[in-house]
């Protein structure tokens, strides 16, 4: 959406149009940020690991990496090779994916922030001088002494809160209640192994269906719903990790849509931003 020039030279913050944003990670939540960025104006560049394993595949621009080109509500992110290809895709509205777990890219790119969207509940590189604004979302990350902001993303009261002294609420354990289920929608490895599944994302399951196996043991499904998530066939996992997600709410819609979670931080990310270089 491209705003009336005119409109633009009376925006005081017109000068943020296009201001360089990396974002690590690129599943779920990541996308949910980069999305809202780059819907408001910002050039956003996600990297990845080279096997990505996001669960709500159908939104999560990390699919670029294996299929090349990922759409989620309408907009594209493209795989590149190297961050010189990046700009191409700025003027076409698109998200460049690039395979770069440690941000080695930040030297060509030179972000003005960068936002640690990994969510893997402790902080593994980021850092304040990295870029003249770092985020950190959820547990690992303390402001102002590692970064400069902290974004709660458990679910509930302080959902999206940016943290300017302190840290998110540490790690529960506990999925989001969706549909009146909680521990019981999430699918699990009961052991190391490569993960199988005949079963398509979007899919009706029942309870005590299964889903999926790892190393030969079944994955079943303890709600009846939608499967909203699941890994794609063949991703190496360990025990315990979550390999799918059964929305009980039965809405084949949510499939292909940020969720409200991803989009409430994506939004506290934008606010993070306007209210760091607004002032």
């Amino acid at each position: 959406m491209t705003p009336d020039p005119a409109i633009s030279r009376l925006l005081p913050n017109a000068s943020l149009r296009g201001m360089r944003v990396l974002v690590r990670g690129a599943g779920e939540m990541a996308s949910g940020v980069a999305y809202r960025l780059a819907h408001a104006g910002f050039h956003v560049l996600m990297t990845e690991i080279p096997t990505p394993l996001a669960v709500r595949r159908s939104v999560s621009f990390c699919e670029a990496v294996y299929e090349g080109s990922k759409v989620v509500e309408g907009r594209t992110a493209r795989l590149i090779q190297e961050p010189g290809e990046a700009p191409e895709l700025w003027a076409r509205a698109e998200l460049p994916v690039l395979v770069d777990p440690h941000m080695r890219c930040r030297a060509a790119i030179r972000p003005m922030v960068i936002v640690d969207a990994l969510l893997a509940k402790r902080n593994t590189g980021l850092h304040k001088g990295m870029a003249p604004l770092t985020i950190g979302l959820g547990p690992g990350f303390h402001a102002p002494d590692q970064v400069d902001l902290a974004i709660e993303t458990n679910r509930g009261h302080n959902l999206g809160r940016l943290i300017s002294l302190g840290a998110p609420e540490p790690n529960t354990g506990v999925p989001g209640t969706l549909g009146g289920y909680s521990l019981e929608r999430v699918l699990r490895s009961p052991a190391d192994g490569r993960f199988q599944t005949q079963v398509a994302l979007g899919q009706r399951v029942e309870a005590g269906q299964v889903v999926a196996t790892v190393d030969g043991q079944a994955v079943e499904a303890q709600v009846a719903g939608i499967l909203r998530g699941l890994l794609r066939p063949g991703a190496l996992v360990t025990q315990g990790t979550k390999v799918g997600d059964v929305d009980p709410r039965g809405c084949i819609e949510y499939l292909h849509t940020i969720s409200e979670k991803a989009r409430a931080i994506g939004g506290s990310v934008l606010e993070g931003i306007l209210a760091t270089f607004n002032r």
